[in-house]
């Protein structure tokens, strides 16, 4: 927890009247305020990462703002920087932006949401980062990361194997594993035959960001009826597809289940404002074949991540993912014919 005068001596540093503070959350390492001026609301965000990262960040949040991204102004300090430095952290104040969280269930809103995430990739085209920052770079890993998720779920695989008293998710998992395993191995054969490489490699001359969080939790929608892009600390160089992918598992878990028409029907909004060449729509197929959802849940049980989880919520939880994972066969047998 930081102090609060610690807090009063950051934002002196800036040329504002402060009406009121408030902590809208704290979790160690990152830490969001509301402050309260007499020229509107600001957010105070505390950054974990490296200030190099955070001028990637930065640099990112300038490009996407100049090809008119809806994204929050930054505040300048007094000596005229985009974040100050703490301890272990950095701080960036900005305009807080004021609206609701747009719906996904509504159609209307959940088409603008495509649109928007398919705007942020075409602005993101030419973007150059300075020389002397730290970019975050996942451009032409994919293999790469596709082959380490495998071998470490294969090795939980094994000790759950070699024990000889099981829990009830580790009695599924011993069921289930191979099937999600050919799966995996499928999608790693796939990223060599698909034009995963070549794409990446043209890639490399443009850049594109993905912002790898892009859901309405993370959007703005103001009463003019515009979008706002929040929380961009993820933003990275790779493929569209990689914002895309994320984006389908979430509203298919949301749903329960894969919904051919709705899938289709989300790759046509998208096409509509960022078109890409119908070959490159297979590395999106070879991403959604890899089971991201059932490798999600099961590192997160093996690894301990979540202490607080009793074993029946993990069990409900990989129920749930195995469920909607399996019901991908019809979008994956039709890919050709949703694909724009």
């Amino acid at each position: 927890m930081v102090e609060q005068e610690n807090i009063n001596l950051i934002l002196s540093q800036y040329n504002i009247n402060i009406v009121d503070i408030k902590q809208q959350s704290d979790k160690g390492k990152k830490a969001i305020w509301w402050i309260k001026t007499t020229d509107g609301d600001k957010v105070l965000k505390k950054h974990s990462c490296s200030s190099k990262t955070l001028e990637f960040i930065l640099s990112a949040v300038e490009h996407l703002k100049n090809r008119e991204v809806n994204l929050s102004n930054i505040i300048k300090t007094k000596t005229n920087n985009s974040y100050i430095k703490g301890v272990n952290c950095c701080y960036v104040l900005s305009d807080a932006i004021i609206g609701n969280t747009p719906n996904e269930d509504k159609p209307q809103e959940l088409k603008m949401i495509v649109e928007e995430l398919a705007r942020f990739h075409y602005a993101s085209r030419g973007f150059e980062f300075p020389d002397d920052c730290k970019p975050r770079l996942h451009l032409g890993l994919q293999k790469e990361e596709f082959e380490g998720q495998m071998i470490k779920l294969k090795g939980f695989y094994d000790t759950e194997m070699s024990i000889a008293k099981h829990s009830e998710f580790g009695q599924i998992i011993l069921s289930q594993f191979p099937y999600f395993y050919k799966r995996m191995q499928l999608a790693i054969a796939e990223n060599e035959k698909s034009g995963y490489a070549s794409w990446a490699l043209e890639t490399k001359n443009t850049n594109c960001l993905c912002h790898q969080d892009f859901t309405a939790s993370n959007l703005i929608l103001t009463s003019s009826k515009e979008i706002f892009v929040l929380d961009i600390d993820s933003i990275t160089i790779d493929l569209p597809t990689r914002d895309i992918r994320k984006f389908l598992n979430k509203i298919m878990k949301k749903k329960g289940q894969w919904d051919l028409k709705l899938t289709s029907q989300i790759l046509q909004w998208y096409n509509a404002i960022n078109p890409l060449e119908h070959w490159k729509w297979q590395v999106l197929k070879e991403s959604l074949i890899f089971p991201h959802l059932f490798v999600g849940i099961m590192s997160k049980y093996y690894e301990k991540r979540e202490i607080s989880w009793p074993e029946a919520r993990y069990i409900e939880r990989l129920k749930g993912m195995i469920k909607i994972e399996k019901s991908i066969g019809p979008i994956l047998q039709d890919f050709e014919r949703i694909i724009p």
